[in-house]
């Protein structure tokens, strides 16, 4: 290689590379005058020895030796371009080292660089003129009109085309890589010093404009497409035309005609599945047009896998997604998610979660949830026959929703769509999702509208669902189990706007079951008191005083006990003596003929209570007194545990072994009503303790009792419960009435304050006010607002201003 040549190398060449870096400067030292010091006193000169090694060679030319004119080429380089492009030449291209040097003669000697770009721009044109006729006159696939058997006869002339097209791109970008190599200078000499595009922009440049923009090519080439990709939909199975789209899109790449080609492709399947959605819905089946959508689109997204790049798959999908559900969610979802929730079918509920989000159907599934949820709970509200199992029905119906809201209805983790990543997301553990938030808001309107179906029932139902848990406790439950049951109960209690009746009917039972003794656990019933005042509301903290005033009555029993002799049956006797206005649960004052030692005991401890307070006074609640009993049977002793009604009735046996009614009546000296059910829940319930003469359900005057001594129990501690289906639905009605004076006293209240504050206000400004000022507590009526403000106006609390009516004066 001569030094010319090496001085016109391009930028990337290395030819400098097989000179040894072992020259070494030759030049004579000029004269001097005095000697040349030594190395090692001439820092500088020994640092350029040191270091010339690592220093570039510079060489400078004296003369240049120049030729009059340029050599004459030895080649015709044009002649070699085209038949290097030609398809139907089946000559042989001179070596390619002769074609290299002939060009470094052109472009670096001659200078003539420019003359060799033209014939290369003349000889690609002619190239690619003859590629376009090629494809025009290849067999065309017809237009695809419908989904159907014809679509599979024009995709099978629709893959050779692809085919052929593909074959055409790759023969041209090879050969314009040939030519690259071979014409390296004009690429990276002429081109950088004129300014002009490189053989390859030049090259593909006017195969763009030749094939890509060309009309006919081009719908031929979308229609081949859609023809092998709507034939391999309606097949749905791989399809063997559609293997040649993979390279066909590289080559769109290459060209940088993909983005058009996707748009395409986009559209396409849109409206594929647009007309195959229409014709599905059709059929008005909407659980099964739901569940083969599924199945099309997993289809759509495995067929992306196989043909498109990753950046696309998602595009694809959305349309897919978007085309299949249009205009019809709402139709799936209202007959669907009902029965999906229902049967607890959580994996179409994700399913369909997901697809809605992707079709921009978030506000669809959510308010047809909140509907259904809001319809099962006023169904259940207004069940007025099974009242007795509605908090149960409430509760399985929220165990369920909230379900599906934690593992359906949740945010999707966004991850980039990268081939690298597709191999990681299948061996990451299972994400943690958020539930969506609007959802949980719609579980919570659901229940709350739910309950204004039937105002106050629910409240009360809680109340008493929660009296009967803490009754029966835990079991065999844990406490963390037993804790979660009473929040779920608790849990309801958030959704009614009549907290005012809850905390009656709560405080009520608990005081009943303290009374009574019946509660399971006063751990646990002092810790719901305490989750109630702070999480629920303050007013709990009346419930407080009720077990300090238990704490002073044990107290004082103990003080009474340790008064009496060891051998006195003053042991046996436990009395609660507290104050009425400490506890909401009372019963009404009936007199009852105690038998005479029972009675002594009571005289006895009431005149030593009144020793130590002599100002009270005792009023015997006879209603909630019990007694544990020791029964004489055949099958042996058993100990009794009843009420101190039938304690009475059945100590009078003890005289005789069988009495009449008239008899029992004047005996204990009971009301009527509660005798015969006491008399009922002795005789006619599971555990029989009298017999009845004659056998039945109902007591009359002519019945006759006896004692029954064949009972028997398999346990030695025998609990015979109370009939008390009556007096509880008295005493609910008791309770209601007792929590609707209650609330009329908070209205007045709540209307003094607001005018003592105000002075003067519109008058359905106060209605407004008194509102919010009491819905915390209850929802109040309007009617019931604007008929207190008239009675506090009777009692000229407040007044009218007489030039404007409707303004209301506070009366100071």
């Amino acid at each position: 290689m001569s030094l010319l040549q090496l001085l016109t190398l391009p930028a990337h060449s290395k030819g400098f590379t097989a000179i040894p870096d072992t020259i070494t400067d030759t030049e004579s030292s000029p004269p001097h005058k005095t000697p040349r010091r030594d190395a090692d006193s001439d820092s500088p000169s020994a640092a350029r020895g040191s270091n010339r090694a690592n220093q570039p060679i510079k060489i400078q030319f004296i003369g240049t030796t120049r030729r009059s004119k340029p050599p004459r080429p030895s080649l015709n380089l044009r002649q070699c371009i085209g038949r290097l492009l030609s398809r139907d030449d089946t000559g042989t291209l001179p070596p390619s080292e002769a074609i290299y040097s002939e060009c470094f003669s052109v472009v670096c000697v001659a200078n003539t660089g420019e003359g060799l770009y033209e014939d290369l721009k003349v000889e690609l044109e002619r190239a690619v003129i003859s590629l376009r006729q090629e494809l025009l006159v290849t067999p065309k696939p017809p237009p695809v009109t419908k989904p159907g058997d014809g679509d599979v006869a024009a995709a099978k002339v629709a893959g050779p085309w692809i085919k052929k097209f593909v074959e055409t791109c790759q023969w041209f970008e090879d050969k314009v890589a040939l030519l690259q190599s071979l014409l390296t200078y004009l690429d990276q000499v002429y081109v950088l010093r004129a300014q002009v595009p490189t053989i390859r922009k030049l090259a593909f440049s006017l195969f763009v404009r030749s094939i890509f923009e060309n009309p006919e090519l081009m719908d031929t080439l979308r229609n081949s497409v859609r023809a092998a990709i709507t034939a391999e939909r309606y097949l749905r199975t791989p399809f063997d035309h559609t293997e040649h789209i993979p390279s066909l899109i590289s080559h769109l790449y290459t060209h940088r005609q993909y983005s058009v080609f996707e748009e395409f492709y986009r559209d396409v399947t849109w409206q594929y599945y647009e007309e195959e959605s229409s014709k599905l819905a059709e059929k008005n089946d909407p659980k099964g047009f739901f569940e083969y959508i599924q199945m099309r689109i997993q289809e759509e997204v495995e067929r992306s896998k196989n043909l498109l790049p990753v950046a696309s798959w998602s595009i694809i999908r959305d349309a897919t997604v978007k085309a299949l559900l249009g205009g019809r969610m709402t139709w799936i979802a209202e007959t669907t998610i009902g029965d999906y929730l229902d049967r607890k079918d959580f994996k179409n509920l994700r399913a369909m979660n997901q697809l809605f989000s992707d079709a921009e159907g978030d506000k669809v599934i959510c308010s047809v949830f909140k509907s259904h949820l809001q319809k099962t709970v006023q169904s259940v509200v207004k069940d007025a026959a099974a009242d007795d199992t509605m908090v149960q029905r409430l509760l399985e119906c929220r165990t369920v929703a909230d379900s599906a809201i934690r593992e359906c209805f949740v945010e999707e983790p966004v991850t980039s769509a990268t081939s690298d990543d597709a191999p990681k997301a299948e061996s990451t553990s299972a994400v943690s999702l958020k539930p969506k938030q609007e959802f949980i808001y719609a579980l919570t309107d659901a229940f709350a509208l739910g309950f204004k179906a039937r105002r106050n029932k629910p409240a009360e139902m809680i109340a008493k669902h929660l009296d009967k848990l803490m009754r029966k406790g835990q079991g065999a439950m844990s406490d963390a189990a037993f804790d979660a049951l009473l929040d779920s109960a608790l849990g309801l209690y958030r959704f009614t706007d009549d907290k005012d009746v809850f905390r009656g009917f709560y405080l009520r039972a608990m005081a009943k079951r303290l009374l009574l003794e019946k509660s399971a656990s006063h751990d646990f019933e002092l810790a719901v008191l305490k989750k109630l005042k702070d999480q629920y509301d303050p007013e709990f903290s009346m419930g407080e005083e009720m077990f300090s005033e238990l704490a002073l009555s044990r107290e004082a029993m103990t003080e009474y006990h340790n008064k009496l002799p060891t051998e006195s049956e003053g042991h046996k006797l436990s009395v609660m003596v507290l104050k009425q206005a400490a506890w909401p649960y009372s019963t009404q004052d009936q007199k009852i003929a105690l038998p005479p030692d029972m009675q002594q005991e009571l005289n006895a401890f009431e005149v030593f209570y009144k020793e130590k307070h002599g100002n009270r006074q005792l009023h015997p609640q006879y209603n909630v007194a019990t007694a544990t009993m020791t029964g004489h049977f055949k099958a042996g002793k058993k100990e009794l545990s009843v009420s101190l009604h039938q304690a009475t009735i059945l100590l009078a046996f003890n005289r005789s072994s069988k009495l009449s009614f008239k008899e029992i009546f004047d005996e204990v000296q009971m009301p009527d009503d509660v005798l015969r059910l006491t008399l009922q829940s002795l005789a006619c319930g599971k555990k029989k303790v009298l017999v009845k003469d004659p056998p039945g359900r109902d007591i009359d005057d002519k019945d006759s009792f006896r004692f029954n001594d064949d009972f028997t129990d398999p346990r030695a501690k025998v609990h015979i419960n109370s009939i008390q289906a009556k007096v509880s639905a008295e005493e609910s009605q008791q309770t209601q009435t007792a929590i609707d004076h209650e609330r009329l006293y908070t209205l007045d209240a709540a209307i003094v304050r607001i005018m003592k504050a105000k002075k003067e206000i519109m008058h359905s400004n106060l209605v407004n006010a008194t509102t919010d000022a009491v819905k915390n507590h209850f929802t109040p009526d309007v009617k019931t607002i604007k008929a207190r403000i008239e009675k506090l106006m009777e009692q000229e609390y407040i007044r009218r201003d007489e030039d404007q009516p409707l303004k209301l004066i506070y009366v100071a």
